[in-house]
């Protein structure tokens, strides 16, 4: 199977990486420095047994690219427009592509670009942490969900035999909204407060007006879930999240990393699309929609300091 990986952050390389055991793999993207690290010294995955390598053609333009199976989309949610585009132009017919990516929102614009039949969604709890272009650091293993297949969905299958042979565990789910709602749950607590306040994911548990917070979000998201009739994969969303910072609590997440590098967010498909839905169901959030305008303005000053000063002439 010929692979387009779309995105060359610390997913990006952590998939890519094992993913060319099993697979030829086409690294696109646009940070030029970590397609040239793919292309010459090779993608480096850090894990504590031991560095793991892969070096991958990379290529900043899908017309460079040979047509493709798979296109595995691990962009940011808000570059996922430009992912679809790039994944309709370098799809065989027949191909399709599977999005591992956060939030809501791009399962929708894939679907628009290349049609419902030719995308599958997935979630996954694997994280990592660049360090470097074409570098990052193993954060922790986790599963990857896939929704059944059903019928002749031949794809879903392939796609589940690939990815167990590169070393990932895959499940199975009749309903992946249950899954999708329930790590939007952790990453709508999380995310922003780490961000915000600069902070690994365990330090949330070790501040006790911060944690009255994360809790406040988990409810409230959770709440909009079952608005919906979803029914979440755990029972008590506060004992989730306080899990998932035990389990995760030297990590840096990925919200906060995008602020500390001074680029864009996902929270708008996070914080922003809970409070949205619940708008629609008239499900009150106002804690996510606090941490929503908080991160948005905190984006807003890290990219203007990372913006060059403008120089006027002199009259």
């Amino acid at each position: 199977m010929r692979i387009a990986l779309l995105g060359t952050g610390a997913m990006g390389t952590l998939f890519g990486v094992r993913l060319a055991r099993v697979a030829e793999v086409w690294m696109l993207g646009t940070w030029a420095e970590a397609l040239e690290a793919a292309r010459t010294r090779g993608l480096r995955l850090s894990t504590p047994p031991g560095d793991e390598t892969a070096v991958l053609p990379a290529v900043g333009d899908p017309a460079a690219a040979p047509p493709c199976d798979l296109a595995l989309i691990l962009v940011k949610a808000y570059q996922t427009a430009r992912a679809a585009r790039w994944a309709r132009q370098v799809l065989r017919p027949g191909g399709v592509a599977l999005t591992l990516q956060n939030g809501l929102g791009p399962l929708e614009i894939l679907q628009q670009a290349l049609g419902p039949e030719r995308v599958r969604q997935g979630v996954t709890t694997a994280g990592a942490t660049v360090l470097g272009p074409g570098h990052a650091r193993l954060g922790g293993e986790g599963p990857i969900w896939l929704e059944a297949p059903r019928g002749d969905d031949g794809a879903t299958r392939e796609i589940a035999g690939l990815l167990r042979a590169a070393g990932f565990e895959v499940v199975f789910h009749p309903d992946l909204r249950s899954i999708v709602w329930g790590k939007l749950v952790a990453n709508t607590a999380i995310n922003p407060l780490t961000a915000l306040l600069d902070i690994p994911n365990g330090a949330l548990l070790e501040r006790p007006a911060v944690w009255r917070v994360a809790e406040g979000v988990a409810c409230e998201t959770a709440a909009v879930a079952r608005a919906q009739g979803i029914s979440l994969p755990f029972a008590d969303p506060v004992a989730f999240v306080a899990e998932v910072c035990r389990q995760t609590a030297a990590n840096s997440s990925s919200m906060r990393q995008d602020l500390q590098r001074g680029r864009p967010t996902e929270i708008d498909a996070l914080n922003g699309a809970v409070v949205r839905v619940g708008r629609r169901l008239n499900v009150p959030t106002p804690l996510n929609e606090g941490l929503w305008r908080q991160v948005k303005a905190a984006e807003q000053r890290r990219l203007r300091a990372a913006s060059p000063p403008t120089l006027h002439p002199i009259p």
